[in-house]
């Protein structure tokens, strides 16, 4: 079952980047907006974790500066959130084709 909300340290052990990126990330994207309970704490929607997700994918595959990212993500939104998607499942269906050719080779 999906949660409501995650905490800063599930999202940075889920998605692999440290808690302070996603501070720094959010201080540079207007988009990304956690909840914030009374002391502070950050509290990440499903829907904050996908725009971190399209944000790791300009950086990090597309290889965009953070200006380029920002200026993506304002224009194609949507564009990004697909290509994103289609390249997660891509490398998920690498991964399992890898894992039937290594069991056949057995």
């Amino acid at each position: 079952m999906e949660k409501l909300f995650y905490s800063i340290s599930e999202v940075a052990d889920l998605l692999g980047v440290n808690q302070s990126n996603l501070r720094f990330w959010e201080s540079e994207f207007k988009q990304l907006k956690p909840k914030r309970n009374p002391k502070g704490t950050r509290f990440y929607s499903p829907g904050d974790i996908a725009l971190i997700k399209q944000i790791m994918y300009l950086v990090n595959e597309q290889k965009l500066t953070l200006e380029g990212a920002k200026r993506k993500l304002n224009q194609k939104k949507d564009t990004v959130a697909k290509q994103q998607e289609v390249v997660e499942r891509l490398k998920l269906i690498r991964t399992e084709l890898l894992g039937i050719s290594k069991a056949l080779s057995e």
